[in-house]
């Protein structure tokens, strides 16, 4: 993965801080001290909220771009994992407070003042979050990158969260005032249900886990190798996720009379025709072995 690459992500989310930091104060403001509602002001604190996230996932692409030294091996790609949990927990923290403030607007209802203008202005919110969600989804998928995958779909989130304030504002202006607090309680559980994916995906990759998709690589990975008419068998796959790369192991059984200069040979064919077939397996580690027939 080149560093342009990730140069441009690592770009994306630093834009993304200013961007939602901005709105969600101006719909805080507003929330507050213009039209008195719950669901612009929990909005506006989850937009700040979301910033810090892309903060988080943007310190996390800092950490990413290390080459391996003398204390990591084998490289800082979990650290973007390791954001990624952060940033679900700092998920948490805001959906907590929202309820709370849901929560106290739903038992004691206050009329809302002005709330065409704070909805205006999160239908602007909205669009602005969905456009610079999807894009970086975009990205997040093409590099592999599990973190900024999390901040597009904050960010999307934060778009439809902006939406739904929106349409909480327009029912409290018809008379429907509760809308403001079901709005509130509607943004925390799409937060929760976020958050709650995320930490069990970032927690499978910084265990090791192997998931279906690995199970299947593993598979394929051992068919390309007793696909070269030398090798007379491939076993012991062990893959692992690091980030958005793969790393492993595998065992290939050789005939006994074959030098160490023809193993090796073999070694770089069989690597070379895995890597082409998945180029997101950065490092594969691959034993020759002698072959024992097992008749």
């Amino acid at each position: 993965m080149d560093d342009s690459s990730i140069g441009n992500a690592e770009k994306a989310a630093g834009i993304t801080i200013i961007l939602l930091m901005v709105l969600g104060g101006t719909q805080v403001f507003l929330g507050e001290h213009v039209a008195q509602s719950v669901a612009l002001t929990a909005n506006g604190i989850d937009c700040i909220g979301d910033g810090f996230v892309s903060f988080v996932v943007w310190a996390g692409l800092k950490f990413f771009r290390r080459s391996p030294d003398s204390k990591f091996h084998y490289g800082y790609y979990k650290f973007e994992n390791l954001a990624s949990v952060v940033a679900a927990i700092v998920m948490f923290v805001l959906a907590g407070y929202i309820v709370y403030r849901a929560y106290n607007q739903f038992v004691s209802p206050e009329p809302l003042h002005a709330p065409m203008i704070g909805a205006v202005v999160a239908l602007l919110a909205a669009f602005m979050a969905w456009g610079i969600g999807i894009h970086k989804y975009i990205k997040g998928r093409k590099l592999h990158l599990k973190s900024l995958e999390l901040d597009a779909f904050n960010t999307i989130k934060d778009g439809t969260a902006s939406f739904l304030a929106v349409i909480a504002l327009i029912l409290s202006s018809r008379g429907y005032i509760v809308a403001d607090a079901v709005v509130g309680f509607i943004i925390a559980a799409i937060i929760v249900s976020i958050g709650i994916t995320t930490i069990k995906e970032a927690s499978f990759v910084l265990l090791d886990a192997c998931d279906h998709e690995c199970f299947f690589k593993s598979a394929q990975i051992r068919r390309i190798a007793e696909s070269i008419p030398v090798v007379k068998s491939a076993q012991v796959v062990r893959l692992r996720q690091t980030g958005p790369v793969i790393q492993g192991e595998l065992e290939i059984g050789l005939g006994k009379e074959m030098s160490i200069k023809e193993a090796h040979e073999i070694r770089e064919e069989v690597l070379h025709k895995i890597k082409e077939k998945f180029p997101d397996i950065e490092r594969l580690t691959i034993i020759p072995v002698p072959f024992e027939d097992p008749q």
